[in-house]
């Protein structure tokens, strides 16, 4: 059935694309989140596994928040490894890192995130996209705020 939402085909194309691309950045630093939860050790380890839990927590209902935009704008949601690897701004950290590593590689996948919803706005705006509008502020608010914690535990 035809899709008559009061955004055209091309827009809806674009927009999805573009939120392809923040699922797929959103669900990496979900896994890496999860990893660090994990395995993460040291003096601090009660604090980050904790905190990094309810991040992974939270990034795990975001994602099918974005991938139902993805569905409602009428395109597939991407949902496979090597989808995701293709799509993501964010580097795999290979091996386990110390804990202050972990919380530096966390602040980079908070940026990059923020950085990939704030580069969709001009063609969510062009389109009057409210509703991505809506998921990307308050994407971006979540991100900002979570990085500038992280960076926080780092200062000395």
């Amino acid at each position: 059935m035809k899709i008559d939402i009061g955004i055209n085909e091309e827009n809806r194309e674009k927009i999805a694309k573009g939120l392809n691309h923040l699922l797929a950045d959103t669900y990496t630093l979900y896994l890496m989140t999860h990893n660090f939860h994990w395995n993460v050790k040291g003096p601090m380890f009660n604090t980050l596994h904790l905190m990094f839990e309810g991040q992974y927590n939270e990034l795990a209902l975001a994602v099918d928040m974005i991938a139902e935009r993805i569905r409602a704008l009428g395109y597939p949601a991407p949902g496979t490894y090597s989808e995701f690897a293709k799509l993501t701004s964010i580097k795999e950290v290979p091996g386990v890192p110390m804990a202050r590593d972990m919380i530096a590689h966390l602040v980079e996948g908070q940026q990059a995130v923020v950085r990939t919803a704030r580069s969709l706005f001009p063609i969510v705006e062009e389109a009057a996209d409210e509703p991505t509008a809506d998921i990307l502020t308050q994407r971006m608010q979540l991100h900002e705020k979570t990085a500038w914690m992280l960076r926080s535990l780092l200062e000395e």
